[in-house]
């Protein structure tokens, strides 16, 4: 901000937007610079930690980072507030700010060194469509060209319908460029294992044969960096916490973006004096790992409550565990396969997080979810967030889970500090947008089966590969 006074009129108005990442640039720099001096293993690539600087370009590139803060009506007696991080239409979700800071310390590698550089992401698909709308973004501001700068992008298969089509995948020479490959195995986040191994692989070789490098992007560092940015946006948007803190409540797999966020209170000044943030995490009964480790230490699926059907309603119940839903279709349902973590090494650092300055965590089920939907619905209103009015359209669930698992939390007297800012990390409905059809999709069980794909990608273009043979 420019000024106290402005300052105090964005802290007490009903929502104030920011473009996130420009307008912090220089405080995000730092903490890329600080995250990823020691952070790679031995003999993986990294682009650096060096940013663009931040010129007309790069300003329209980062125009999608807009974020908001806004005061939504209370819920009983609780103050409720959204820090709304879906705003950019290409993704409708968080993961938007990580990848472009990320495909923006590619481009600065390929201005410093000239090697083009190709990024293999493995998702459960919304990180994918944030780094191709990321990629995408960079190839329209000039910053790198189509023969610079590239993804392939490997996700589960029962994601496919969560993948947002694009010129990456309507364009066929940047579909050979961008390919995104559905992993057909039985445990989705086998994408990660997959990802992995390959480039461990063929990563040397491929950037011997093609001159070009291969980056594996799956480092929480890639992310909270960016993620800072929430920290910079409470503190700058909003009144300082309450006497009795202010909750976060986020819905996660490995909730990196809420370690972003603490990360990030270490830079908005303050010191010892500010109350530190209290993390309330929600999860759904498929992967309730990190739900599971706070409350008893470990992730194993033994410590749940056990669930049984009543007949007559179809429905299994459960009444002994109130940190887990009450009513359920199917105790492993899954309600977004954005969430297939199981037992992420995060839960390493969130869980001493929470027992040290409060908070918790529930799972909910899509019950629960359908029951409160209407409510959410018009909670979300004065934000100017508009859920559709038919819940068989959602297709991101993030943002209708975690206002669920907030409110019954609150009924149950689970969650009982007086202010709830909710991290809003994703929705989206079919309306949004159009998967990307199968016939552009790719597909391979392992690292054998991948290797053509990335190989094509990084590649020549045909006609190049045609004067050379």
């Amino acid at each position: 901000m420019n000024s106290t006074e402005t300052t105090d009129q964005m802290q007490h108005a009903a929502t104030a937007v920011v473009p996130a990442l420009s307008r912090y640039w220089e405080t995000v720099g730092r903490a890329v610079r600080a995250m990823h001096e020691h952070r790679s293993l031995p003999g993986d690539f990294t682009p650096g930690a060096e940013l663009p600087p931040l010129d007309g370009p790069v300003r329209r590139y980062l125009e999608a980072s807009e974020a908001a803060v806004a005061r939504l009506p209370d819920y009983r007696e609780t103050r409720m507030r959204l820090l709304d991080l879906r705003r950019n239409p290409g993704t409708r979700t968080t993961k938007t700010f990580g990848s472009l800071l990320m495909v923006a310390r590619a481009v600065a590698y390929i201005r410093r060194t000239g090697e083009p550089v190709t990024l293999l992401t493995p998702s459960s698909g919304n990180k994918a469509t944030a780094l191709r709308d990321a990629v995408l973004r960079a190839h329209r501001a000039g910053l790198a060209d189509r023969d610079q700068l590239r993804i392939v992008s490997v996700v589960p298969e029962r994601s496919r319908a969560k993948l947002w089509d694009s010129p990456l995948s309507s364009d066929p020479e940047l579909r050979r460029r961008n390919p995104v490959v559905t992993y057909p195995g039985p445990d989705p986040a086998g994408v990660k294992e997959l990802a992995r191994a390959y480039y461990d692989e063929y990563g040397d070789l491929l950037r011997t044969r093609y001159g070009s490098a291969l980056w594996y992007t799956l480092d929480i560092a890639n992310y909270q960096a960016a993620d800072t940015v929430r920290a910079l946006m409470e503190a700058e948007l909003m009144p300082p916490p309450p006497a009795h803190g202010r909750v976060h409540a986020h819905a996660v797999s490995s909730a990196f973006g809420l370690l972003g966020h603490h990360y990030g209170t270490s830079l908005t000044g303050g010191g010892e004096e500010r109350m530190p943030p209290r993390y309330f995490l929600v999860q759904h009964l498929s992967t309730p790992d990190m739900v599971l480790d706070l409350l008893h230490g470990d992730a194993s699926r033994e410590r749940m409550p056990r669930f049984t059907l009543e007949t007559s309603t179809g429905l299994y119940h459960q009444s002994s565990d109130p940190h887990f839903p009450r009513t359920t279709h199917h105790p492993e349902e899954v309600i977004d396969p954005t969430f297939y973590t199981r037992a992420p090494m995060t839960s390493r650092v969130m869980t001493p997080l929470i027992k040290a300055n409060g908070g918790g965590g529930v799972v909910v089920s899509l019950h629960e979810c359908l029951a409160r939907y209407p409510q959410i619905r018009e909670m979300l209103r004065p934000a100017g967030v508009e859920l559709p009015h038919d819940p068989r359209t959602v297709r991101e669930w993030s943002l209708v889970m975690v206002f669920t698992g907030v409110m019954e939390a609150v009924d149950r007297g689970l969650l009982t500090e007086p202010e709830v800012l909710v991290h809003g990390s994703g929705s989206y409905a079919e309306t949004d947008f159009s998967p990307i059809p199968a016939q552009r999709l790719q597909r391979a069980a392992d690292t054998a089966e991948l290797h053509p794909v990335v190989s094509r990608a990084m590649g020549p273009a045909a006609s190049h590969r045609g004067r050379r043979s």
